[in-house]
């Protein structure tokens, strides 16, 4: 067997069955997760970034032209992209959740009714009522072996697609809120009717989830500064207003939308188009500046105010959660107080009784007993 550092060995074999649940549930939770919000991310932060400019677009292989956003600007994209997942995913989620365990249970009936049992057995299992309970309940579906890792990895997954970009698309917990409601009479319906019924199990909490769930909501307050900042135009209407509107003290946004763009001249492509110039959006100099279609001032402004505001909005809202949880903690302190003192008492009571014990051997052995340290 060739050899493996002690820690592969411990990460790739864990000790208990809890922690091979833990480790399987949060591998299966980064393949879910990386898979399904890999498109989101792609339209939120790298579509249209890195297309170039009209006479100098980026290629693929120096042949096909990167993608760029919607003329209203990637937000549309990324709020319709939301849009699909949100309704139409989850329809089809619960579909496949029910759908597939009732195709099964038909499939399991049918193939009992034509097989029979055998001999005259056969028009017994024809009729359905005549079956006993315990062979209804046998042919019924069984559960998943890893349990109900499958439930939470889907209530985690949806938790992340509600929160992590909530600010392009402000629906997604209402739609969230709605599939719930009718997923919880869905699962009542199949664990009842389509599943065997589980063993139980004792669990003290919910393990490894609960961590998953604090890390969505940590990125979900980095990722909402990020749409916000970079790929919403709140920041360039809001540095337009302060500083480039022609009524600074107003904060208007009259003539934003010719600042905001560029222009281009055709003829450089050599084109015997009737338009010699085209606009674009972005912030470059004119063709006729030195040099020509530089950055301007005001596209670094813009990119000093994304960042102030992604640094400002993280510390704020990680500053209020801490104070929320300040104020309303996991545990109240009175009753810490309470198990704190009902562990000093068993320790107590467990000091006695060890010290009763000895004291009864001492004079068992016969020795005297002095009032010292036993």
């Amino acid at each position: 067997e060739p050899f493996q550092p002690f820690s592969d060995k411990l990460s790739q074999h864990p000790r208990t069955e809890s922690e091979w649940e833990n480790s399987f549930a949060l591998k299966m939770f980064l393949f879910q997760f990386v898979n399904l919000n890999s498109s989101t991310f792609y339209i939120a932060f790298f579509l249209g970034r890195f297309a170039g400019r009209p006479g100098k677009y980026n290629k693929l292989f120096n042949r096909w032209r990167l993608e760029e956003c919607h003329p209203s600007g990637c937000l549309i994209d990324l709020c319709l992209q939301m849009g699909v997942i949100m309704f139409f995913k989850q329809i089809w989620n619960n579909f496949m959740e029910l759908g597939y365990p009732l195709l099964q249970n038909w499939w399991s009936r049918r193939k009992m009714k034509k097989g029979g049992g055998g001999g005259g057995g056969g028009q017994n299992v024809e009729n359905k009522t005549q079956l006993p309970q315990w062979d209804k309940d046998w042919n019924l579906q069984p559960m998943n072996a890893h349990g109900l890792v499958d439930e939470y990895l889907e209530m985690v997954l949806q938790f992340g697609f509600t929160t992590i970009f909530v600010a392009a698309f402000p629906l997604a917990p209402l739609l969230a809120l709605l599939n719930n409601i009718i997923e919880i009479r869905l699962d009542a319906y199949k664990f009842v009717t389509q599943w065997r019924r589980p063993m139980p199990a004792r669990a003290t909490d919910i393990g490894i989830w609960h961590g998953i769930l604090e890390g969505i909501g940590v990125l979900a307050v980095i990722t909402n500064a990020f749409v916000i900042a970079i790929t919403s135009d709140y920041i360039p209407r809001f540095v337009y207003a302060f500083k480039y509107g022609p009524c600074a003290d107003k904060r208007c946004l009259k003539g934003y939308m010719n600042s905001s763009l560029s222009v281009f001249d055709m003829w450089e492509l050599k084109n015997s188009s009737e338009f010699r110039y085209c606009r674009y959006r972005d912030y470059r100099a004119s063709p006729w500046s030195t040099p020509p279609y530089e950055f301007t001032l005001q596209f670094w402004h813009v990119l000093a105010a994304r960042l102030a505001f992604i640094i400002v909005f993280e510390h704020l809202v990680f500053g209020i959660k801490s104070f929320i949880a300040y104020l309303i903690p996991d545990m109240p302190k009175d009753l810490c107080d309470r198990m704190r003192r009902e562990k000093y008492l068993m320790q107590e009571m467990m000091y006695e009784a060890e010290l009763e014990h000895l004291q009864k051997e001492r004079k068992k052995n016969g020795r005297r007993y002095h009032h010292e340290w036993p």
